[in-house]
């Protein structure tokens, strides 16, 4: 039964997402965010974990303040004051503050990192990846106003990277490391779409990597990295080179989809943008070599909080191999752009 309720809400959820990214109109879109929205509160909610129902209540409100102002400015917006420019200006800046709090970009990512914190692997995988897929996609149908979306990117920049340092939970950890990554996917909305789609799929791929691996070894902090894969000390190495790649290191993956927007923020002439994106990253890159550092050498065997469950060895080594091959596969790639 319970099986059947999850599949029911998962696909409600991701035809909510395909209403709002494929209508013709704004009332259209904010019925998919809507559709979308109240789908996943109930994948949230666990009567055995306060901290899920307490996370989905924090998500709701958030979620339900920023589709009023949103459906606040489709309204003003389609009454079309076209005599007056500035009006139709602020408006879309209302707009797209909604769209930007609904997908967690600094400075409007208060609740991100809280939310995260009370979910489970599989609802964590939900909201890193599939729920910014929407709002990503109307803010590309929106008029951008490039100065404000350069002040976003850099204080998500900035934000992430300080505020990841001092995080023990790893759900926080990604929530900030996410953010980090909504600067770098909202300069590639500026400039092209097609640089957006590929790092959007490499972003995918790492998370789905390293959230797989946490579900699996049972583990939600720092500390019980330390413990876990003792026994496989060559597949913990590999393991935590997705930290690396999620980082944006050469010659991971991650690095990749990076190479692409800087190509395309300086083509664009976007050089200081560029400068900041890249110094600010440092931040998040540290955070990553900090966690994959000690993990590979520290060796802990105190039992803390911790219930490792059996592992597939196999699953995590192919996992692993995605982002050891990444030098040959990007490449590969283009050679043939």
């Amino acid at each position: 039964m319970w099986i059947y309720y999850k599949i029911l809400f998962i696909t409600s959820l991701m035809i909510g997402t395909m209403i709002s990214i494929s209508s013709y109109s704004w009332m259209g879109m904010w019925m998919g965010l809507e559709i979308n929205l109240l789908s996943f509160i109930p994948l949230m909610t666990d009567a055995k974990n306060k901290m899920a129902t307490e996370a989905a209540l924090k998500y709701f409100i958030v979620q339900a303040m920023a589709s009023t102002f949103l459906l606040f400015s489709i309204i003003i917006l389609s009454l079309n004051f076209s005599y007056n420019l500035n009006f139709n200006m602020y408006f879309s800046l209302i707009f797209n503050t909604s769209l930007l709090t609904k997908m967690g970009a600094a400075p409007f990512h208060f609740w991100f990192p809280e939310v995260m914190d009370g979910l489970n692997w599989t609802n964590s995988a939900i909201l890193l990846i599939w729920q910014k897929i929407a709002p990503m996609a109307l803010i590309m149908y929106s008029n951008q106003t490039t100065v404000y979306f350069i002040i976003v990117i850099i204080l998500s920049m900035l934000i992430s990277g300080l505020m990841g340092m001092n995080q023990t939970s790893l759900r926080k950890i990604l929530a900030y490391s996410s953010i980090n990554h909504i600067g770098w996917m909202l300069s590639t909305i500026l400039i092209m779409e097609t640089v957006w789609l590929y790092y959007f799929t490499i972003y995918t791929i790492i998370n789905l990597n390293i959230v797989i691996m946490f579900k699996k070894l049972n583990i939600f902090y720092v500390n019980q990295l330390y413990i876990s894969l003792n026994q496989n000390p060559m597949i913990k190495f590999f393991f935590m080179l997705n930290f690396l790649s999620l980082g944006g290191l050469p010659p991971f993956l991650g690095f990749f989809p990076k190479w692409l927007v800087i190509n395309s923020l300086i083509q664009s002439n976007f050089y200081f943008l560029t400068l900041l994106m890249t110094v600010m990253t440092l931040l998040t890159l540290y955070f990553y070599l900090r966690i994959t550092f000690s993990t590979i050498l520290i060796s802990s065997n105190e039992m803390n909080f911790h219930h490792q469950r059996k592992i597939n060895k196999f699953l995590m080594f192919t996992l692993s191999l995605v982002t050891l091959a990444s030098l040959i596969l990007s490449t590969l790639a283009f050679n043939f752009m």
